[in-house]
């Protein structure tokens, strides 16, 4: 069985966009929650884990395509 997410298509921004965004979403959600970050920004595999990291989430996955990064994000407890 796989869970569904809300994605957020983060496609064509460029930093810090991405990152703002995420943290303007993330802010949204439960504690537990997850969502789905779609980018083409190169500097987000350095960017988002960095956040992830500062606000206390968890970055579940990261997977690298042809044309965009997709990382899972769950929301933690200080976030």
């Amino acid at each position: 069985m796989s869970e569904q997410f809300k994605t957020l298509d983060l496609r064509g921004l460029k930093c810090p966009l991405p990152v703002l965004k995420t943290d303007k979403a993330m802010k949204s959600l439960s504690e537990g929650e997850c969502i789905v970050i779609e980018t083409t920004d190169p500097l987000a595999v350095i960017d988002i884990p960095a956040f992830c990291q500062e606000k206390g989430h968890l970055l579940k996955e990261t997977s690298e395509y042809e044309n965009f990064v997709k990382f899972i994000l769950q929301k933690g407890i200080k976030g």
